[in-house]
């Protein structure tokens, strides 16, 4: 008896289905996208250099403990959306005189509006934010806690900025990326970063 031959199927159409499927699914599917913080990290010092000595009232301790508790100063519980005023408070309490720049004396800070408190920060350029988080503290928490100190040093930057050239310091950036050769720009810029420079110290954190 004659073996009958069995047709083969053709699989052509289901895998164009299946194609057609994939690109479906890739074209709708959200993807996470990570939060990270930018950071420039400092150059290696010289192990001869010594770390300059810091008054106690120029340094601003925020702790974060692994039960995502947010504490200031060592004695005051707040919120993360309490933080950023505490640091502008902070920053542009101008109660003393300054590090000298590129030279000149120390100088009071004539562009602060804080309320020039002796017991708290002599000058922006002094103010030391210091973080210190847990190994236990969550990862929101921290990035939140983060993007208000950030935050901080922003706002202040913003109101100078408007106050000398009218326009925030956030749009001067913005302009100087589309104009990267304007030397106008980069030396607004750069005044308004030495008037409020952005000095985050980070502590190990603890287990």
């Amino acid at each position: 008896m004659a073996k009958r031959d069995i047709p083969e199927i053709n699989a052509g159409s289901m895998a164009d289905i299946a194609f057609l499927l994939l690109i479906f699914f890739l074209v709708t599917t959200t993807m996470d996208v990570d939060t990270g913080i930018s950071r420039k990290l400092t150059e290696k010092q010289d192990s001869d250099i010594k770390p300059p000595k810091l008054k106690e009232k120029n340094v601003f301790i925020v702790t974060v403990n692994r039960n995502n508790d947010l504490l200031i100063e060592g004695t005051k519980f707040i919120q993360v959306d309490e933080l950023r005023e505490e640091v502008i408070k902070f920053i542009d309490n101008g109660g003393g005189l300054g590090n000298p720049i590129d030279g000149a004396e120390p100088a009071e800070c004539d562009w602060c509006e804080g309320v020039k408190d002796p017991a708290s920060s002599d000058h922006p350029n002094k103010a030391v934010i210091s973080l210190e988080s847990d190994r236990g503290t969550s990862y929101g928490t921290y990035i939140s806690v983060q993007n208000e100190l950030v935050g901080a040093y922003t706002d202040l930057r913003n109101r100078l900025s408007n106050k000398l050239y009218n326009v925030s310091y956030t749009e001067l950036l913005k302009q100087s990326k589309n104009d990267m050769q304007n030397e106008s720009l980069k030396e607004k810029i750069k005044n308004i970063k030495g008037k409020y420079p952005q000095i985050i110290s980070e502590a190990e954190p603890t287990k």
